[in-house]
């Protein structure tokens, strides 16, 4: 099989966003029925500066990058699909990085200040640092493991989810070689080895490796660490995953995976027709001329 282009995507509210060489596009399905493409060129500041695209700084780039280029997706999907008001505009830079920074600091405090400072509980029962580090890395799991079942219980998210399976769908019948058609994706799996849920479910795992050996100082130091050491977490993770989607032929790479294909069965629904359709045309509007086949 011919090598193919490495393209990524990412669901968003009735529709799919495809990044692939040099471009990106966010494909919706309007109110009444129409689905309109949204086409920019999707540059990365490691073209600029080489050395960023060096193993394990590569990773915390395309982390840094997906976050801006999915806040962005999000909030044309939601002026397009109709959820927000008519003549609402979409967020400014300025509304976006509010909105991250929001984000960033609920999940701090859900994932990093809860379970740490939870852990104060066994510590007065005198268990060992690396046995409350362990503890702690646990319930973070835990925690975010009822996360994702709790949002995967709401109906509007359910559709953003079936949307997700019908972009690893269309992934996959490119990367086979297909016609994007409806009738060769429907076949596939939702569950993608390259998935974001992947990455989630890696970055928890290796969270829990590294921060077991950093001892157990005071609260806010432990917090700091964390933190601190969350791009180190997220280029392990992403070399992980990258070499994970090059290697699916081993089977004790396919075993490595399966925890993250397990929790993409939460992430991702099997989609309906018009959900194919619209994942196709934005994976089309991304792949240049010559690799489409009709």
């Amino acid at each position: 099989m011919t090598k193919k282009l490495s393209v990524g995507g990412q669901a968003v509210i009735e529709g799919v966003m495809m990044r692939g060489p040099g471009k990106i596009a966010v494909a919706v399905r309007k109110p009444n029925g129409e689905i309109t493409v949204d086409l920019k060129p999707a540059g990365s500041i490691s073209d600029r500066y080489p050395i960023l695209k060096k193993p394990f700084l590569r990773g915390v780039v395309s982390l840094v990058e997906s976050l801006g280029y999915g806040m962005k997706a999000l909030s044309f999907s939601a002026q397009v699909s109709g959820d927000e008001e008519d003549g609402e505009e979409s967020m400014s830079s300025l509304e976006m990085a509010g909105t991250m920074a929001v984000s960033i600091g609920l999940a701090v405090l859900l994932f990093v200040v809860l379970p740490t400072g939870a852990m104060k509980l066994l510590q007065n029962q005198g268990v060992g640092p690396m046995v409350l580090n362990l503890c702690e890395g646990l319930m973070r799991l835990a925690i975010f493991l009822l996360y994702i079942w709790g949002i995967s219980r709401q109906k509007d998210i359910q559709r953003v989810f079936q949307y997700h399976g019908a972009e690893h769908k269309t992934i996959y019948t490119y990367e086979h070689g297909l016609p994007l058609r409806v009738e060769n994706v429907r076949p596939f799996s939702t569950l993608h080895p390259r998935c974001g849920t992947n990455f989630l479910m890696i970055v928890m795992l290796i969270g829990i490796f590294i921060f077991a050996f950093l001892g157990w100082p005071s609260l806010w130091e432990r917090i700091l660490s964390r933190i601190m050491l969350m791009p180190v977490v997220a280029g392990i993770s992403y070399e992980i995953i990258r070499f994970a989607g090059k290697h699916m032929d081993k089977a004790w790479v396919r075993a490595a995976i399966l925890p993250g294909l397990a929790l993409q069965k939460l992430t991702t629904r099997q989609p309906d027709d018009d959900q194919i359709e619209v994942a196709i045309a934005s994976l089309k509007a991304v792949l240049p001329p010559e690799e489409i086949i009709e």
